[in-house]
């Protein structure tokens, strides 16, 4: 069975941040391209991790089989949405810099994988195709929006209206 565009769609994101977290770790100190490349990042993972809870999450949520792993997946992007709002008030490129980033890809990956592997299926086992191919509209139509929101709000507060 072919998996449903959403989940396509999400792994697909997943692969481009796990991209950028590796040259990210092989740039090192404080370079002006490894600096654009953070904030593509971080501007990239904002507007996923926004759009995916308002698309996804929000479906699962209401869903009583799949209200738990939507909630823990919550708690994981507010986590490592701290943790970059925690990487921007540091010096980049400084030794505790560098020692957040790796805790922050750390839990990202370890996030994203959790998704792939657990989420998803639990997912697509629950949820119609119906459901899902308006989860994908949902998705495709809330994360240019949520880019120009992560461009006038930093990550790791609660500015967000």
């Amino acid at each position: 069975m072919t998996q449903a565009q959403i989940y396509r769609e999400l792994k697909a994101d997943h692969d481009k941040q796990r991209e950028m977290l590796k040259q990210l770790g092989e740039l090192q100190g404080a370079s002006g391209e490894r600096q654009s490349l953070f904030e593509s990042f971080r501007l990239e993972l904002q507007s996923h991790a926004a759009a995916e809870e308002e698309a996804l999450y929000s479906v699962m949520l209401a869903d009583p089989e799949l209200r738990d792993d939507a909630r823990h997946s919550v708690a994981e992007h507010k986590e490592v949405d701290d943790l970059l709002g925690e990487m921007m008030a540091i010096e980049f490129g400084s030794e505790e810099w560098e020692q957040k980033f790796d805790h922050m890809r750390h839990r990202y990956e370890h996030h994203i994988d959790e998704e792939e592997e657990d989420m998803f299926p639990a997912a697509e086992a629950e949820l119609d195709d119906e459901v899902e191919a308006k989860i994908a509209a949902t998705y495709e139509e809330r994360k240019p929006k949520e880019l120009e929101i992560a461009r006038e709000n930093p990550p790791g507060g609660d500015e967000r209206d």
